[in-house]
C-alpha cells in the first residue's frame, strides 16, 4: 500500500518498514523536522474553555448525533453566529 506524505510524495509499506528497522538499528540517515506532539491545533487563535451546563435530554441528543460533543457544540455556535464569526 501506498501512503502521501506531507511533502506530497509517497511511501510504500515496505519502505516504511525498511526505515523502521534502520531507525531502531541506529542506522537510519534521515532527518526529523517540524514534529508536532499532541492533536494539530483547531484554530489559529488561543482556545477558552466555557462552562455551560445543559439539560441531560439535550446532553442525550448531543451524544446520539456526535462522537465529539465539543466539535458539535463549536459548531452549532459557529452557525447561530455567522456570518460574523467562522
Amino acid at each position: 500500500m501506498k501512503h502521501m506524505l506531507a511533502d506530497g510524495s509517497e511511501i510504500s509499506d515496505e519502505q516504511l518498514e525498511l526505515e523502521a528497522r534502520e531507525y531502531e538499528a541506529g542506522t537510519w540517515e534521515g532527518t526529523l523536522s517540524n514534529i508536532r506532539v499532541g492533536r494539530p491545533p483547531i484554530y489559529e487563535e488561543a482556545l477558552v474553555s466555557v462552562t455551560v451546563k445543559l439539560p441531560k435530554n439535550m446532553l442525550a441528543a448531543i451524544d446520539e448525533r456526535t462522537g465529539n460533543r465539543s466539535d458539535f457544540i463549536r459548531r452549532a455556535l459557529a452557525d447561530a453566529l455567522s456570518p460574523n464569526v467562522a
